[in-house]
């Protein structure tokens, strides 16, 4: 069980993740893996000591576990309101819904408040099962951590090969597999940061293809990204979220700085 320390170090990750687990999970397509990977960037620029992340400190797990599972609600957000899904979970729920004869749009509370309440009580019900169940198996998954780590590479080397060979059937994947894994390698040794990284790697396409979209719209006119309200908002929310997530990181510099060497 948490101790005292662990509850009060616990709180502001939490608070934080969930909040900007909220705001990703309400955006169409983001997906929870991006609002968890973004608390865990969040919570290493907030750290007084953030090589402690990775290591074990329960700020790196409160955080991303809050805001994956805030996202995971607030996904359903545009997925009932808009009928535009927030994540692949949500794409394959909506093409369910419509199946079955149900269309996701503003009304869909009032015209369906069977279902909409449902998911509500399955959300709460949900909670408490992964509670009851999670607590008396904990020993098992504290087991699992100690795998020897001479199997549980070779292990996951072998089932990422297959894996990646099953997607296509072609041996090419096999050597990009080589070819990314080396990268990574060399990556982590240059001590690259990890998180960016998935998101980058997640956010890419998506922003590619949504950006091509955005200038088929406009016919080429990049000044279609500040004249639209919409647009202009989100720009200068990621332009003041960049300035807050720099902020710890520029203090400890300035805290660094001023202090005096031995």
């Amino acid at each position: 069980m948490p101790t005292r320390e662990d509850i009060r170090r616990m709180v502001a990750p939490i608070l934080r993740g969930t909040g900007l687990g909220v705001l990703v999970g309400a955006l169409p397509g983001a997906g929870a893996a991006i609002a968890s990977f973004g608390s865990y960037a969040m919570e290493k620029k907030f750290a007084d000591d953030p090589e402690r992340l990775g290591q074990g400190a329960i700020e790196g797990v409160a955080g991303p576990e809050s805001a994956n599972n805030a996202a995971a609600q607030c996904a359903f957000v545009p997925t009932l309101t808009l009928g535009i899904p927030g994540s692949g979970s949500m794409a394959l729920m909506l093409s369910i819904m419509i199946i079955n004869g149900i269309q996701p749009g503003p009304q869909v509370i009032q015209n369906n408040p069977d279902l909409f309440w449902g998911l509500i009580a399955s959300m709460w019900i949900g909670n408490v099962m992964l509670l009851v169940l999670n607590l008396p198996l904990i020993g098992i998954w504290v087991k699992l951590i100690k795998i020897p780590y001479t199997i549980l590479f070779p292990a996951i080397l072998v089932f990422s090969c297959i894996g990646a060979y099953s997607v296509n059937y072609s041996t090419f994947d096999l050597y990009m597999l080589v070819a990314f894994g080396a990268f990574g390698y060399v990556l982590r040794k240059l001590h690259f940061e990890p998180a960016p990284l998935m998101l980058g790697f997640v956010l890419g396409p998506m922003m590619e293809q949504y950006f091509r979209t955005a200038m088929l719209i406009s016919k080429g006119d990049f000044m279609t990204f500040v004249t639209k309200p919409i647009s202009l908002t989100l720009l200068l929310l990621a332009f003041m979220l960049i300035l807050v997530m720099s902020m710890p990181s520029n203090r400890r510099r300035l805290e660094d700085s001023l202090t005096p060497e031995d």
